[in-house]
């Protein structure tokens, strides 16, 4: 195995064009379980450590650019406030160590269904920032997930930063797993509110080949929201329709069942989370200044 180390990025996207197949390592935190395992014995390795911009970000007028390789406690003790959901799935990410390493990027590359950042940034609507030699472009999150650990890249692509919209409202994440830290989710689901637009966007992961949203479920409850003035009136969510959103997020998982758990019970629990999740921010969404009179 040979070991890349470029110390631009430029270099690193000679070094990717050069050699297609290389991996690229830089919290290491997915990568290098695998190749002790022996589960994978790559050719070469393309360490992106001193890469610098990588663990950047900037906070826009509307969105925040988020380095690739930005470590989730930087996330959590930075960007709590313009992306809400993410810093609460990075929150569940393994321990305090792997924390500290890991970042979005190699959730992407890995692009594992039980990778704990995917139901947020499916909530959130996302861009993958993706470049190569030969330029780069934007890859909405929706279309990136291809396959079981397979994404839209090319070949000679990184990524090199994630497009993440501010939040306009309320976002939640719930993740369920069978012990309390340092474990791999047996599922997971993030909620996001969009008063802007009064929409409302799911992430599930773990409970599918890919990550994915509920988009049967979203459909659903837009138009229950809008027909009932629910962004207006700010009133509670009545139960049947909280009931026939969790129904339909249930129904948009195709789970396996394995070590961690079964497909009826992933099933069950997107459901009880999809349930929870949605309560939380809607209660949150009525205690904002714009509701807080006349509310029922």
């Amino acid at each position: 195995m040979d070991f890349l180390r470029p110390a631009s990025w430029e270099e690193a996207l000679a070094a990717k064009a050069e050699h297609p197949t290389a991996v690229p390592i830089a919290g290491g935190t997915d990568v290098m379980v695998e190749i002790n395992f022996d589960h994978r014995r790559p050719e070469y390795l393309l360490d992106l450590n001193r890469v610098g911009e990588l663990s950047e970000w900037e906070v826009g007028a509307e969105s925040v650019r988020l380095g690739a390789s930005v470590p989730y406690t930087r996330i959590m003790e930075n960007l709590r406030g313009e992306l809400p959901g993410l810093a609460l799935a990075s929150h569940t990410v393994a321990s305090p160590q792997i924390r500290n390493r890991g970042g979005v990027g190699g959730n992407l590359g890995t692009a594992s269904p039980a990778g704990d950042a995917h139901p947020a940034l499916l909530a959130a609507g996302a861009e993958v920032e993706a470049e190569s030699v030969r330029g780069s472009r934007l890859i909405p999150i929706d279309a990136f997930y291809t396959g079981v650990k397979r994404n839209a890249l090319a070949p000679d692509e990184l990524i090199r930063a994630v497009h993440i919209k501010k939040a306009d409202g309320p976002q939640q994440y719930s993740k369920v797993g069978t012990r309390n830290a340092m474990v791999i989710a047996v599922c997971a689901f993030g909620l996001a509110l969009h008063p802007e637009t009064r929409t409302v966007r799911t992430g599930i992961g773990s409970a599918a080949p890919t990550p994915l949203r509920a988009k049967a479920a979203e459909e659903f409850l837009n138009a229950a929201l809008d027909e009932g003035g629910f962004w207006d009136n700010g009133k509670i969510i009545i139960p049947s329709v909280a009931k026939q959103f969790a129904d339909l997020c249930s129904a948009a998982c195709n789970p396996i069942d394995d070590v961690r758990g079964t497909a009826s019970y992933r099933r069950h629990a997107v459901g009880i989370m999809a349930r929870r999740t949605l309560t939380w921010t809607w209660e949150s969404y009525r205690g904002t200044a714009a509701h807080t009179e006349g509310v029922a």
